[in-house]
């Protein structure tokens, strides 16, 4: 609990240096058009594939917010791996594919298998959509990663039946260590709704709102937080509200930064189940 009560006494919730980046995010509906999701970021019609086929589907997918963004993907038959490339500044990112299985024939355990790659390093390997997550079921698989070359590449590799992708997500973000805040419900479906959060001290405070993203919310680290103004006793507040308005979650907390270590701070995870009404 006090490394915990360190780390969040100097976060910076992602909304905020974001609009300090050049490079803006890139999103990418595989296999489908333009469409704009709940929280009216758009995502552009498919682009930056090597190969591969677009398909579509009427299936209703649940543990998403955006369901629509399951209704097409891209998969490869070919022998020639499936790889998406995308230029973007050098610097650091956090990458996002959004997967669901919704072929009727593929919705078994072994069906299909792949591997995929993130700038030529294995970061999903044997990947099961349908053991991870069931049918018509939405899963997120998230990664930090360092782009040098002002190339990202995301490669899908074939191990059993067709590897598929459904939509693709790049955020920028500063160099800071990142903490991804993950909300489900005890059935395993996403929380859809905004993460509040208020960071006070006696001269300043920092707040404002950020919209969940399959269930989750990214903060930056930061490991000197009179940078920010917070010096001496803070107040944290965090507080998270869901599609309909209701506060399902909420943590508060007071000390002083300067009694905490957050030098060695690295990127973290944190999950929180809720009981779903």
């Amino acid at each position: 609990m006090n490394k915990f009560l360190a780390v969040m006494a100097g976060l910076l919730l992602a909304g905020l240096p974001a609009a300090a980046q050049t490079q803006q995010p890139i999103r990418v509906n595989c296999g489908g058009a333009n469409r704009t999701d709940s929280n009216g970021q758009v995502w552009q019609a498919d682009t930056g594939f090597n190969t591969g086929t677009a398909s579509a589907n009427g299936a209703v997918t649940t543990g998403t917010s955006d369901p629509a963004l399951y209704q097409s993907n891209r998969y490869n038959q070919n022998a020639t791996p499936l790889t998406y490339s995308f230029a973007v500044a050098n610097g650091n990112y956090r990458v996002n594919l959004l997967f669901a299985e919704n072929s009727s024939s593929q919705q078994a355990v072994g069906a299909r298998v792949f591997n995929v790659k993130l700038n030529s390093n294995l970061v999903l390997q044997n990947f099961d959509i349908f053991a991870a997550v069931g049918a018509n079921a939405a899963v997120v698989e998230g990664f930090n990663t360092t782009v040098s070359n002002g190339i990202m590449t995301i490669e899908f590799d074939k191990l059993v039946q067709n590897p598929k992708i459904n939509a693709i997500e790049i955020l920028p973000v500063a160099g800071a260590p990142l903490l991804t805040m993950k909300f489900t419900y005890s059935d395993g479906t996403a929380v859809a709704g905004s993460l509040h959060y208020a960071i006070s001290t006696s001269l300043l405070t920092l707040a404002g709102n950020v919209p969940l993203v399959n269930g989750q919310a990214t903060c930056l680290l930061v490991s000197s937080p009179n940078v920010l103004g917070l010096i001496g006793q803070t107040q944290v507040f965090l507080n998270l509200t869901d599609g309909t308005g209701t506060m399902v979650w909420q943590v508060s907390m007071g000390l002083n930064p300067a009694n905490a270590d957050l030098s060695s701070v690295q990127n973290s995870v944190l999950s929180v189940v809720l009981t779903k009404p």
